[in-house]
């Protein structure tokens, strides 16, 4: 595996329990009310702008990102963005670890929102 690889992921990581979305399919699919929407950047970052009803957890704040994603549904999908897909892919990373289901996650991040 190269060093790009293993320090970025590859875009063909995707599987039975993880999806990167598009924008348009991630717009779609975030309108059901009930969904788990996730904002794993910074407080900073979030209070500046995030989607809709996303609650924030962020990924560098270990001991609450363990905490808050305790209190999700792990039978529920949960979707996630960062800022460019970066973080949101290695929260994924962690969630399946923790047990949750089915994860997606927003192609290119909230920068490619618009």
């Amino acid at each position: 595996m190269s060093l790009f690889k293993t320090l970025f992921g590859s875009k063909t990581e995707q599987s039975d329990k993880f999806e990167i979305l598009e924008v348009s399919k991630y717009k779609e699919a975030i309108t059901d009310p009930k969904v788990q929407l996730v904002d794993v950047r910074t407080a900073k970052e979030y209070k500046r702008w995030h989607i809709g009803k996303a609650i924030n957890i962020d990924f560098f704040n270990k001991v609450d990102f363990q905490k808050s994603f305790e209190k999700l549904k792990k039978d529920k999908p949960v979707y996630l963005y960062c800022q460019s897909g970066s973080r949101s892919r290695k929260a994924a990373r962690k969630l399946i670890e923790m047990g949750f289901e089915k994860i997606y996650d927003l192609k290119g991040g909230i920068i490619r929102w618009q």
